[in-house]
């Protein structure tokens, strides 16, 4: 990095990133019962005034972990911030030396007093330190520690927070991989075959009934006996949907997805390949082939061909 850069960065030690920001509400009963509930927070001086007065308190008192929860913005604020030109510009300087990504690593709060209901609190941000540009596990960075002071209606500090947060280079994304199946005693055996590159289909020991997906329990006699037989991968398309949104990066887009009915008489759901979307049709014939996504999974896939 240049000395101009390092120096624009070591002059915002001490800058304001948050001018005074009053939360929007005062401490109430009704948010200090939900983060109770969502914390698990079981401690009655929260939530009952004769708990909180056998302690020697006047009444209920918030968790003192909340005092950073009063002063959030929300969400309309957080999608059109105002008031945040300190943070703004510090996020562009670290985003033209690369530090495009961020992660908090260690909040200390320090203590004052404690927050009751009916009291208006708010914050101001001030830069402590930028540290020099760290080698770290997740890429270079540079540590970023800030200090918010919140205060009472009447200029009393009730609370200190050191905020830091690693600002890096993100390196390059990791390819993307086909999402995992959900293995289980029932249908571990279909995806190992696959991997085999043999499509196999559940039959009822009992009745004979060819079943898809894999299960249990014979739905038509309820028996619990059951062994396979190998497709012999050729079908029709039974009915089909061309996928656009959302996207995941492990597949290709426009993405057709279709219920393919096997010669054999069941159905499963695979993408087609080699084929528009336009050129699609129901009862189109299919044959099967196979997707090596990875080493781990191998799924079918089905292109124009074959038929019953």
């Amino acid at each position: 990095m240049s000395g101009d850069y390092e120096r624009r960065l070591r002059e915002f030690a001490g800058a304001e990133l948050i001018g005074w920001r009053a939360a929007p509400d005062p401490v109430n009963r009704p948010m200090i019962r939900h983060w109770a509930e969502a914390m698990g927070d079981r401690n009655p001086v929260h939530l009952d005034d004769e708990a909180a007065r056998a302690t020697g308190r006047a009444g209920v008192v918030a968790p003192a972990s909340m005092v950073q929860a009063w002063t959030m913005r929300g969400y309309a604020a957080a999608v059109n911030p105002e008031g945040t030109g300190g943070q703004e510009a510090l996020s562009a300087l670290l985003a033209e030396g690369g530090y495009t990504a961020v992660v908090a690593t260690d909040s200390e709060f320090a203590f004052e007093r404690e927050l009751v209901p009916g009291d208006r609190i708010g914050m101001t941000e001030v830069v402590e330190s930028i540290s020099p540009e760290k080698a770290t596990a997740l890429g270079a960075g540079r540590f970023v520690t800030t200090v918010r002071t919140y205060r009472d209606s009447g200029g009393a500090v009730v609370a200190t927070q050191r905020w830091r947060t690693l600002r890096y280079r993100p390196g390059p994304a990791p390819a993307a991989r086909r999402p995992r199946p959900a293995l289980n005693e029932d249908n571990a055996f279909w995806f190992e075959a696959a991997r085999e590159h043999r499509l196999l289909i559940q039959r009822c020991a009992a009745c004979r009934a060819l079943r898809h997906p894999p299960g249990p329990c014979c739905p038509e006699c309820r028996s619990f006996d059951w062994d396979t037989v190998e497709s012999g991968g050729t079908g029709v398309v039974h009915s089909f949907a061309v996928n656009h949104h959302p996207r995941h990066p492990a597949f290709d887009y426009p993405l057709v997805v279709a219920v393919v009915e096997l010669a054999e008489g069941t159905r499963l759901i695979a993408n087609l390949v080699d084929v528009a979307p336009e050129d699609v049709r129901i009862d189109m014939p299919v044959a099967l082939d196979w997707l090596d996504a990875d080493e781990e999974l191998s799924l079918p896939v089905f292109r124009p061909g074959g038929g019953r």
